[in-house]
């Protein structure tokens, strides 16, 4: 009988430590996140106060100046969108292909633990190292020179890896069932890959594709060592033409700058006129990455009721 009692209280004891420990773990949990929160506020609420008056259509359609109250971001918005395009073009199609190749089709040995595992380190490498393997290889080897085209090769490698482990943990998360029954209805491999599993695992890839083009746009190192610009009056000439074949391909040739080189130029200056520039920048960019990250909540959500 003793026993019995004593195996019950030492249930119940180990129940409200187990208890307390969460509780304790718990609101470690949410002091952490209200002091991350509270700074973040701090930040953004700075830069509205600093910037928010800056953000006129003139500061959108103008060139930088040495004079702050005339300097705009035409020139960086415009270089920042041109060179997140290139990215998307070389990143996406590259990253989903080989984490449908490495998840579905790649054999299972030593040299493919070897890709998958240099494949995880290389998306926590620092992107400073991307943009130095992007001024030998591109700049210097190839000599592809300075240009929009470089920085999109230059921001793909960097999210590549993010993409590929987004596709691969998406494909993951179907049921096995679902391939089982593919090949029982006569579907061979590629026939289960497009057919059944892309489609499922869109979502997730979609969203890891979007967070990926949202760290790129705000890397300002690799950037800076291939060459970018800190101060361009001039725009990339246009995608579009009015005559055939109305399509042209020399922007991807031309100089650049993007947003980041540009509040880097700003706050450098000993001007408070241009810090207010840079804290206006800094808000438009803000802006720019939460509408991508919003965008991919809201196809993620759509995607899933559309499956459902």
């Amino acid at each position: 009988m003793r026993n019995h009692t004593t195996m019950g209280l030492d249930d119940g004891a180990i129940t409200r430590r187990a208890r307390l420990s969460d509780l304790c773990f718990t609101a470690l949990g949410l002091l952490v996140l209200f002091l991350t929160l509270t700074i973040l506020l701090a930040l953004v609420a700075d830069f509205v106060v600093d910037g928010a008056p800056r953000l006129t259509p003139e500061f959108f359609t103008s060139f930088p100046s040495r004079r702050p109250e005339s300097a705009g971001i035409l020139s960086a918005w415009i270089g920042t969108c041109l060179v997140m395009l290139v990215t998307a073009i070389l990143a996406v199609p590259v990253g989903v292909a080989a984490g449908v190749y490495l998840e579905e089709y790649a054999p299972k040995h030593w040299i493919t633990d070897v890709i998958e595992v240099n494949v995880t380190n290389l998306a926590g490498v620092p992107s400073i190292i991307f943009g130095l393997l992007a001024l030998g290889l591109f700049v210097q080897m190839f000599g592809l020179g300075q240009t929009i085209l470089v920085a999109g090769m230059t921001l793909a490698l960097l999210i590549l890896p993010i993409i590929i482990v987004a596709t691969r943990e998406s494909l993951r998360a179907i049921p096995q069932d679902i391939r089982e029954a593919a090949f029982g209805l006569g579907a061979d491999q590629w026939q289960t890959v497009s057919g059944f599993l892309l489609p499922a695992a869109r979502p997730g890839i979609l969203t890891g594709a979007i967070v990926g083009m949202s760290r790129a746009i705000g890397e300002t190192a690799p950037i800076i060592t291939i060459g970018a610009l800190t101060f361009i009056a001039f725009l990339p000439p246009s995608p579009i033409q009015a005559s055939p074949p109305f399509v042209s391909f020399e922007w991807l040739n031309s100089p650049f700058t993007v947003m980041p080189i540009q509040m880097f130029n700003w706050v450098s200056r000993p001007q408070a006129g241009f810090h207010l520039n840079a804290a206006a920048a800094g808000l438009v960019l803000l802006g720019m990455t939460l509408l991508m990250n919003g965008f991919a909540i809201w196809l993620r959500y759509r995607l899933r009721r559309r499956l459902r």
